[in-house]
This record gives structure tokens, C-alpha cells and sequence, in this order.
């Protein structure tokens, strides 16, 4: 997958913080995370790699982390009191940093969530000017920017899939932006990340989660991260 930014990306979005890849970046991976999971979480374990690892207290990016995972928006003055508003929440995280890790991007951040039974690990990294990659969730590669709709499918790994679910999205007259379809092994579980141009019909997504072998679907409509 290629992630393309325009001018008008780099230019930077309306936010609170210092610096679009510190703040606005970091409230985009969370919000998306937690779009991911379904909800907000009960608990985090955040951690920072690189660059993020040795500023994200100065540059503000632990709050805009727990702004996010708290799904205020990039301009929602409260990502200045997340920290406070979390403890008032009784909202549990920790934070980890990993200076030093030369397979991650400079700006990477590893979230574990927690919600109730359910939990997921999602890896995001912030590209500049609010622009971020959503590089893995569950330890599939997953590489979409969150920009545009969204379906990742969890499924067998079947002969046809990739072409069946591309026929069913055809159908909705929804364009693919991009697809990416990643497994662990050989007859395990494929991971596949589809972006869409524009969105499908509810019942279109309750049609392939009633599919016996697509085993989890979760669909992200267009929003503002």
C-alpha cells in the first residue's frame, strides 16, 4: 500500500499541540484504535517507540494519546486536561517507551486495549501533518491510513475469498482504494484490510459476518480521526 499525502495534508489539521505528528497524529491512531476494538477501553498499555519514546512527554504526546483513546478530536481543548479527565474516569494506562528499535518507524506507537473480555494490540505510526498508518492489529499487517471506509475481515483461509468479498463489495458500487490481505501461516487465519472510496449497507456487513468462514468483521465508516 502506498500512503499518498497531498499539500493540503501536509499543511497540517486543527488541533490542539505543538506539533501535527506529536498531537494530532497520536489522537488519530487512538481514535482508531478504539474504532478497532468498538468502544473505549477500560484499559490501556501504551507503548512509544524512537523519537515518540524520548518526547512524548514534552511534545505533549501522552496526552493526546489518552485524548484520543478517550475519542476527543484533534481540536477538542480537553486533550489538555486527558490526563486529569482519564484519572476522574478511573481509566487505567501505563506507559512504556522503546528508544531504540530499528524495525519501527521513527513515530510508532503499540497500544493493548482492553475492554471488558475483549482486547486487541494495534501498532500505528504518525506520518506527519496528522497523516498515520495503522501498520498491524493482532500481529497481521494491516496498512490502512483510517482516512477512508474501512473493513477488516478476520476469516479462513480460502480458496475465492479475496475474490468473493471484492464481488460482494462490487455490488455496493463501492470503489477499493486499497487492499491488503496478510496471514501467520499457511492454512491459518487471513487478515484482510479493505478501503473503500465510499461506504456499504449495513446489511451488506451483516451478510459477510454471517458467513460461517469469516470469523470476526469489523467495519469503519468514514469519520473525522
Amino acid at each position: 500500500m502506498s500512503n499518498k499525502s497531498s499539500v493540503f495534508d501536509m499543511i497540517g489539521p486543527v488541533m490542539i499541540g505543538p506539533s501535527s505528528s506529536h498531537t494530532a497524529g497520536v489522537v488519530r491512531i487512538a481514535r482508531a484504535a478504539i474504532r478497532v476494538l468498538g468502544s473505549v477501553p477500560d484499559s490501556a498499555e501504551i507503548t512509544f517507540y524512537n523519537s515518540f519514546a524520548r518526547t512524548y512527554e514534552g511534545h505533549g504526546s501522552d496526552r493526546a494519546i489518552i485524548g484520543g483513546l478517550l475519542d476527543f478530536k484533534t481540536d477538542d481543548p480537553k486533550i489538555k486536561d486527558a490526563l486529569k479527565i482519564a484519572e476522574e474516569k478511573d481509566f487505567q494506562y501505563k506507559f512504556k517507551s522503546i528508544g531504540n528499535s530499528s524495525i519501527h518507524h521513527p513515530n510508532t506507537i503499540r497500544l493493548k486495549l482492553v475492554k471488558g473480555d475483549k482486547s486487541i494490540e494495534v501498532v500505528g505510526e504518525s506520518l506527519g501533518g496528522g497523516v498515520i498508518n495503522i501498520a498491524e492489529i493482532d500481529g497481521f499487517v494491516a496498512n490502512f491510513s483510517a482516512q477512508n471506509h474501512t473493513l477488516i475481515i478476520k476469516a479462513d483461509d480460502i480458496s475465492g475469498a479475496i475474490a468473493f468479498i471484492s464481488a460482494v463489495i462490487t455490488q455496493e458500487k463501492a470503489n477499493i482504494a486499497t487492499m491488503s490481505v496478510s496471514r501467520k501461516g499457511k492454512n491459518d487465519l487471513a487478515c484482510h484490510v479493505i478501503e473503500m472510496d465510499s461506504g456499504i449497507n449495513a446489511i451488506t456487513v451483516e451478510y459477510l459476518k454471517s458467513l460461517s468462514w469469516i470469523k470476526e468483521l469489523i467495519y469503519i465508516p468514514d469519520i473525522d480521526l
